[in-house]
Parts: C-alpha cells; sequence; structure tokens
C-alpha cells in the first residue's frame, strides 16, 4: 500500500510564547499518536514538529490513506445448537448468521467451510465466524484525530472567540485562522474550530508572501522558508538564534550569559520570532555605575535583550537584541530598542539612588506591616526569630555569632526597598550592595545575599560559615514554624517549597562538612518560637532525613545502600557519604555476601525476640558451651577494640573492613550452634552473642540490608 507524507497546520494569531513549545510539541505528538491507533502508519513512519508564533504543525512521514484490512470475529454459539448430528447448520444458527447481513438466499454450507471456525471456549466448543473487514479511510478519520488533539493541548486558558459569521463562538489558546490538512498534493477534506482545511498558508507577517499555495505536504518547511521568511521549526529557529548571538558576541569580543538564565531567555525570544536577526545595541556606560545584576535583569524580563559580559564576566554597555525583521538598514531597529531600554535603566538607576538613602537598619521597623503567615506573624516577628536561631547555629558550627545574627537581622530588610519592590528576584543581591553601602562587614553582607542559597538544584552554597548559619537558620526557621502549625507538603502539593528548603538543608549540611547534629540543629530552631509552635521535632527530622535518602540516590548510590546507612537515623550528615562509600567498598570484599546474610539472619532473629519482650543483654564468656560459640566471642572479643579505634577516627572503610574476620567463625556458629535451644540460660546468652555482633557491626550501617 502507497504512502504519502501528513500536513496538518493551526495558522493563528501570536501564541504565548512561553508555552509554545510545549504546544508544539503536544500537538505533533496527539496527531502522531492518533495517526498510529487507527493504523494508519507503519514502523518507519516519524513526526517533524513545527512550532513558530503565529503555527502550530506536524508532518508525519509514510501516511496510508486507508488503514489495513482487519479481521473481525464474532463468537455465534455452541456447536451443539448451531449443528445438527449430520454436522448441518440448524435455524438456529442461519438466524443468527441473518443477522451478520447474510440472505437465506446464500451457500450457508459455503460459509460454513470458508468464514466459521470451532474454537474451544472455556468447557464449551464454539463457532467463530471471521470477517476481513475493509481499512478505514483517512479523510474520514482525521477529522476526529485532530480533534482530540485539540482537546488534549496542555492549554492554561481557552480564549473564547467569534468566527466570520458573527454569530458562531469556539474556543482555542489564541483565534485560528487557516488549517492546512494534505496528504502528499491532496487536500483532506476536514474542519475543525469553524474552518474547512485548504492547502493555504502564510508566510511572514511584514517581510514575506503573505499567501502561499502549497502543492505537496513536503514543501511546508521549504516554501515557508524560502517564500514566506518564515523557520517554522523551533529548533531550527532556535539554534539559529544562538548562532547568531555567539557570532555577534565573538565580534563584541563579549560574552553571554550561561546556564539557566540563558536558556529561559533563548526558548522566549525563539517562541517570539519567526525570521530572526540578531543586532547589536548600546547604552550609555554612566548607567554601568548600578549593580549589573540590575541592568541583566531590566534587559533580560523587561526587552528580551541578552546583556554582553566581558571576558571577566562584568557588564558591558552593549547588548544582543533579537528581532523578527532582516533589513540591509537596521538603523531604525537598533535606534528604537536603545531609546527603549534609556528610561528602563534610568529606573533601575533612580531606585537604586533612592534606595542607598536609608540604611538597611531603618528600614526593618517596616518589615512588621509586611505579612509572612496569618498564624507566624509578619516578616518582621519571622526576621527576629531567624536571627535567635542563627544564633544558636552559628555557635553549633562554629561561626561568629555576633555576625551571624546581625547578617540575619539585615536579611530580609532589602524586602522593602524599591529595587526589590520592582524586582523580587534581587531580594537578597541587594541587601549585600546595600549592606556594603551601608558599612557592614564583607561577611555579613555575603551572608544576606546568600541566605537564600541553594535556590534550586545545582545553585551555589553560601559562602563562608557567616553564610551558612543564617541560610540554616532561615530554612530551618521556615520548617519549623511550618511544620509546627501542621501546614507539611501533602501529595505533589507543597506550596511553601518545604522539599527545597529540606534539601537545602541537607546540601549546607553534607557539601560544606558541618560537623553538627541534625538533632541539635532543629531543636535549636524549634526553641526559637519560645513554644508558639507545637513541636514537631520527629517528622520534621523524618522529612529531612527522606530528602537526604533522595539526594544520595542522585549521587548515584543504590537504594539498598541508602537504606542500610539511613536505617540507622545518622544525625551527622557530612559523614553518610564516607559512609556509604565504606559500604560500598566493605560489598567488593570476598566475605561481604556471607556476612550480609548472616546479619540478616541474626536481625531476623533478634527482631522476634524484641518483639516477644525479650531482653538482650551481653554475652557471658563463662556461659558459652559449644566451640563454635567460644570461636565466635573471641573472634569478636580481638576485632572489636580495633574496629571502634577506626570509627572513633572515622575510618568507616577500615572498620568495616576489620570484621572480614568474622566470616569463618560465624558461618561455623550458624552451622554448629542451636540458638533457640530449650535450656534458657543458653538461650538467652546466645541471643546476648548475637546481639553483641549486631551492634559491633553496624554502626556505620546496617549490613542486613545489604544481603540479596
Amino acid at each position: 500500500m502507497t504512502t504519502e507524507t501528513l500536513l496538518v497546520e493551526l495558522f493563528t494569531e501570536e501564541l504565548p510564547p512561553k508555552a509554545l513549545q510545549k504546544l508544539g510539541e503536544a500537538f505533533a505528538t496527539e496527531i502522531f499518536r492518533g495517526l498510529e491507533s487507527n493504523d494508519f502508519l507503519d514502523a518507519s513512519s516519524t513526526k517533524t514538529v513545527f512550532a513558530s508564533p503565529r503555527r502550530l504543525a506536524v508532518q508525519v512521514t509514510n501516511v496510508r490513506a486507508e488503514s489495513s484490512p482487519k479481521e473481525v470475529r464474532t463468537k455465534l454459539m455452541p456447536v451443539s445448537v448451531a449443528l445438527d448430528k449430520d454436522g448441518k447448520l440448524t435455524p438456529a444458527l442461519k438466524k443468527k448468521l441473518n443477522t451478520l447481513g447474510y440472505r437465506d438466499d446464500v451457500d450457508f454450507e459455503s460459509i460454513l467451510r470458508q468464514r466459521i471456525s470451532r474454537e474451544q471456549d472455556g468447557k464449551n466448543e464454539v463457532l467463530v465466524h471471521k470477517e476481513l473487514a475493509a481499512g478505514a479511510q483517512l479523510s474520514i478519520r482525521l477529522q476526529g484525530v485532530i480533534e482530540q488533539a485539540i482537546e488534549k493541548l496542555p492549554i492554561a486558558k481557552l480564549m473564547s472567540y467569534q468566527l466570520a459569521d458573527g454569530a458562531t463562538t469556539v474556543q482555542f489558546v489564541r483565534p485560528v485562522h487557516r488549517l492546512v490538512a494534505m496528504l502528499g498534493s491532496e487536500v483532506i477534506s476536514v474542519g475543525v474550530l469553524g474552518l474547512e482545511a485548504s492547502n493555504v498558508t502564510e508566510g511572514h507577517r511584514f517581510r514575506g508572501e503573505k499567501i502561499i499555495t502549497l502543492g505537496n505536504a513536503t514543501e511546508y518547511e521549504s516554501q515557508l522558508e524560502s517564500r514566506g521568511n518564515v523557520i517554522p521549526s523551533f529548533e531550527k529557529r532556535r539554534a539559529e538564534i544562538d548562532r547568531q548571538l555567539r557570532a555577534n558576541a565573538d565580534t563584541q569580543n563579549a560574552a553571554l550569559e550561561s546556564g539557566d538564565a540563558y536558556n529561559a531567555l533563548l526558548a522566549e525570544v525563539t517562541a517570539l520570532v519567526e525570521f530572526p536577526t540578531v543586532y547589536v545595541g548600546q547604552f550609555e556606560p554612566v548607567f554601568l555605575e548600578v549593580p549589573q545584576e540590575c541592568l541583566i535583569l531590566t534587559m533580560r524580563a523587561n526587552q528580551k535583550y541578552f546583556p554582553l559580559l566581558d571576558r571577566a564576566g562584568k557588564l558591558t554597555n552593549k547588548f544582543l537584541i533579537v528581532s523578527n525583521m532582516r533589513l540591509d538598514d537596521a538603523t531604525n531597529i537598533i535606534a528604537g530598542n536603545e531609546r527603549v531600554i534609556r528610561p528602563r535603566l534610568a529606573d533601575a538607576r533612580f531606585f537604586f539612588d533612592q534606595d542607598r538613602k536609608q540604611s538597611l537598619e531603618s528600614r526593618l521597623p517596616k518589615l512588621a506591616s509586611v505579612v509572612y503567615h496569618n498564624k507566624l506573624g509578619s516578616q518582621g516577628e519571622r526576621g527576629e526569630r531567624v536571627a535567635a536561631i542563627a544564633q544558636g547555629v552559628a555557635a553549633l558550627i562554629g561561626a561568629p555569632v555576633d555576625r551571624a545574627v546581625r547578617a540575619a537581622r539585615l536579611a530580609k530588610a532589602d524586602l522593602v526597598s524599591d529595587m526589590v519592590g520592582e524586582f523580587p528576584e534581587l531580594q537578597g543581591i541587594m541587601g549585600r550592595y546595600y549592606a556594603l553601602h551601608d558599612g557592614e562587614s564583607a561577611d555579613v553582607a555575603d551572608a544576606i545575599e546568600d541566605h537564600y542559597k541553594p535556590r534550586f538544584a545545582g545553585d551555589t552554597l553560601p559562602r563562608g560559615r557567616v553564610g551558612c548559619a543564617v541560610a540554616l537558620a532561615d530554612k530551618l526557621e521556615t520548617l519549623t514554624g511550618l511544620f509546627g502549625i501542621g501546614q507539611t507538603p501533602t501529595g505533589d502539593k507543597d506550596p511553601f517549597a518545604l522539599r527545597r528548603h529540606a534539601l537545602g538543608v541537607v546540601r549546607i549540611m553534607v557539601e560544606q562538612d558541618l560537623a553538627v547534629s541534625l538533632r541539635d540543629l532543629l531543636r535549636v530552631a524549634f526553641d526559637g518560637f519560645q513554644g508558639n509552635v507545637a513541636n514537631a521535632q520527629t517528622d520534621l527530622e523524618n522529612f529531612i532525613l527522606q530528602r537526604l535518602d533522595g539526594f544520595l540516590r542522585d549521587q548515584g548510590y543504590t537504594a539498598n545502600e541508602v537504606d542500610a546507612v539511613l536505617s540507622q537515623r545518622p544525625m551527622l550528615l557530612h559523614l553518610v557519604p564516607r559512609q556509604l562509600a565504606a559500604v560500598r567498598t566493605f560489598m567488593q570484599l570476598p566475605e561481604a555476601e556471607s556476612l550480609a546474610a548472616a546479619n540478616k539472619r541474626v536481625a531476623n532473629i533478634l527482631k522476634k525476640v524484641e518483639q516477644n519482650g525479650g531482653i538482650l543483654g551481653n554475652a557471658e564468656e563463662g556461659k558459652l558451651v559449644e566451640s563454635a560459640e567460644r570461636g565466635l566471642f573471641a573472634a569478636l572479643k580481638t576485632a572489636t577494640p580495633g574496629a571502634s579505634t577506626l570509627f572513633q577516627a572515622q575510618d568507616f572503610t577500615g572498620y568495616l573492613k576489620s570484621f572480614a574476620v568474622l566470616k569463618a567463625p560465624v558461618d561455623e556458629f550458624f552451622d554448629n550452634v542451636m540458638v533457640m535451644a530449650d535450656d534458657p540460660v543458653l538461650r538467652g546468652n546466645r541471643l546476648a552473642l548475637l546481639h553483641d555482633l549486631r551492634n559491633a557491626m553496624n554502626k556505620v550501617a546496617d549490613i542486613s540490608k545489604l544481603a540479596n
């Protein structure tokens, strides 16, 4: 069966730029799935996604105009009812065949031979009618495929608009003006959103041919590019913009931003233009007196410009404009954009100058009128709690207490500044600039900026111990307060980002190698509320350990390895990676598998005893009878002192390796000693010996969790 390329396009008014890429992918995927589920594709069929500011489209290769014929099976009736004793059709079977469209004048015996078979259905043998049904027509099914694709688009808010008749109202993300549906060179007669399909699309609003008639579905991309001045592929457009940006940056001997900020802006401008061209603009160098974060955010957020940095990462007075107009003389475009940016930069300079007229300290009273949470008070009250918690945290981690408290008190003051009021993304950043202007010490200023860190996965951590103390205090205050009033995350809902705050605590403790107990930190945090919230320390401890679990698995550790360590509820989180490394090394030893299995056996035995109220003490040498139990006792007594020394020195690998010598005596013990002896004295002493073995071996990790 021959195949052709299918094209479906919705030509619209300007689509929401931040949603465009997702809309394009979803539209193409749903069209492809619909064709696939209706059997119009073969194994080699592929889709090409197109999404530009004014169109969503998909091109699918190797599409059949008619789906493959399918066998239709109809269970008729039991053989005993359908055939008489001579194997002839009964009236009941003939009547059933009539309902399938067979007339009385057909050769029923021929039908019985050619289209009816015997099959077992449970205990009964039944007759089954088989018929090859003709395939479905694409011209009929495509209507439903497109409608379903439109219905499943991830549209946050639909727009209602009237059609040209002035009476009919339809809904879509933006008004749709044309529908293209072609299989090869043929237009498929379908209609959606009040439009009938054609082979006509439109080019660039200003620079291309307005009306483009397509001769074949395969011409779509090439015709739009050559005649319409439109690059319909989102990916190709993004790659072209990226290429031009980098080329222009090199020409200016400058650099672009990197990372998420650049990629997000690149995706957004890709959704704003159809035929991109990059131009260089500039502003007066006097504006560079304003902190570059302010200028960069102004350019990026308000104007969608790409700031240019020098090789040292310092902002220059030049920027890149991504225009939808490709002109030989772009003087007016560049001048127009330069005129637009100046008032924005002037606003930023005004805010900066005005803010510096007041110290951060003088702003603190204003925080009393900024609501934090209706059950937890204002930002002013919160700031006092953070300062109190920072005092305790700083003492625990060895940070200068006075500077940690000072930074914590001032940390939220920039929230009531003009600059942060205009650009909330600059909170903390502006606080640092204003603190330095006020004469605060560098570590206090850095801590004011860093107390929000890490703000997202992969973000940098606070600089120095003062910053760590304030960042921990801020996150712990949030966690403690909200857990204390019962505002914990449920399912996927986490409106206060408590999972992110908890992961921040984990990262700071682990990656900054802070030798402090999580339990002590939480005690300090709850003390900071002075009993004004419920003490949910255990629940919060569990919550943070769950985040640690996910953090460690993301580092490449297995579920068994992580469970072995975290089941011991370690409170010194900075040691956990070393413990995991020791576990991984231990499991490479030839004795490891046997010892892990033995530990699992020990754990199961002791668990039953403890569940029944048994009290496990320490083994007494004088009560040992069998040579195998005396051998295990002696081997454990010999290995334990050296292992304990290694544990105290935090040589966890050496600690676990020191117990490898126990493999033979442990194996011999389980081979030759009846643990659950009838004599209660023998039984109790043997259980105590296993208890001693478990306690000695499992200080780093529960080895039983590593058994297969």
